[in-house]
């Protein structure tokens, strides 16, 4: 378990699929729905809602709490994914503003999670004040509490260079006694208690999906982007497809000026053989995939589609794969990266 866990951008609602295109004039994006295959509420009061507005969804409210190192970080980013609103680092004396401003977006924040780092007493007096609070109005909220062995946890801060935060001119060990101390009422107060000594960040993503992700699976995002391979490979691809076995459409006179997205060059490039047959087949693959990274804790992959000059057949492949993953419930964001770049 580490604590340098990046955020994913905001991505487009479930069951759509995205495309965005560069624009032949100063790299533009235009973004546009791809095509498919397939064609509690509880009143807060004055406080909250105000004075003749309707009632506020209350959101639910998870805070996450531990010792440095134990995987806070890995266990929000893990509640991000699933569809909360994270907040890292938040003071706790402003939890019940922040439970406040949720319950006033009309259900459009419905899941918090806020991650507390208790640095010292005055934070941890706050912690308990913002609690009482919250109870006091009738706010569910569950703790989640991370912990690890002082063995594991020294190893972690030996690994990354870093000193404890409260070790001051001490040592490590000194640290997390004083923080294991410090958050021994907390730990007491806990909902779910979860032990990273042995955990590895899929094993501790798993835990928490197993808490969370109630009976759902959790999703996939994929990413489909068609590129030329004479531009470059795209750094971040996880999977790469090339579909330079296809006869290329540029020699073609009169499909050259088109692209991908053009019916008669897309009509032409399935019409070769073997190119139905592999879009079927590759689909079949990344089911395959997709359960296997579900397991894993893979949460987005992207599926880099290339040809020679990122114009034809790259994009009307990548046009379709997007529109097979969306009719299958995945949530797909389709680029063209190259095209109209020559």
């Amino acid at each position: 378990m580490t604590e340098n866990d990046a955020r994913e951008e905001e991505r487009p609602a479930q069951g759509r699929s995205t495309q965005e295109t560069h624009g032949e004039a100063g790299g533009e994006h235009a973004t546009r729905e791809a095509p498919r295959e397939d064609g509690a509420q509880v009143g807060t009061g004055s406080e909250t809602a105000g004075a003749g507005a309707p009632d506020a969804v209350i959101p639910e409210l998870v805070i996450i709490s531990g010792m440095s190192g134990a995987g806070r970080s890995t266990a929000a980013k893990c509640l991000e994914d699933l569809g909360w609103f994270v907040v890292d680092n938040l003071p706790p004396a402003l939890i019940p503003t922040m439970v406040e401003l949720g319950a006033r977006s009309q259900g459009n924040v419905a899941r918090i999670a806020v991650v507390v780092d208790v640095r010292g007493r005055r934070f941890f007096d706050n912690l308990r004040e913002s609690l009482a609070d919250l109870e006091s109005r009738n706010v569910t909220r569950r703790i989640v509490f991370l912990e690890s062995s002082d063995e594991a946890l020294v190893r972690r801060f030996e690994s990354v260079r870093r000193p404890h935060p409260l070790q001051g001119d001490g040592r490590i060990v000194d640290g997390i006694a004083a923080e294991r101390e410090l958050l021994r009422e907390l730990r007491g107060d806990a909902d779910l208690v979860i032990d990273t000594s042995s955990l590895n960040v899929h094993e501790l993503r798993a835990k928490m999906d197993a808490q969370f992700a109630g009976e759902e699976e959790p999703e996939l995002r994929a990413t489909v982007m068609s590129f030329g391979f004479k531009y470059g490979l795209p750094v971040d691809a996880d999977l790469v497809v090339d579909m330079r076995f296809l006869p290329n459409p540029h020699w073609v006179p009169e499909l050259r000026p088109f692209t991908g997205l053009n019916e008669e060059v897309s009509a032409y490039v399935f019409n070769q053989p073997g190119a139905k047959e592999f879009l079927d087949r590759y689909a079949e693959l990344l089911q395959l995939v997709a359960a296997g990274y579900r397991r894993e804790g893979k949460r987005y992959v992207t599926i880099a589609v290339g040809c020679t000059g990122g114009k034809h057949r790259s994009v009307a492949t990548a046009e379709k794969l997007a529109a097979r993953l969306a009719s299958q419930g995945v949530e797909t964001v389709l680029v063209h990266r190259d095209m109209g770049r020559e």
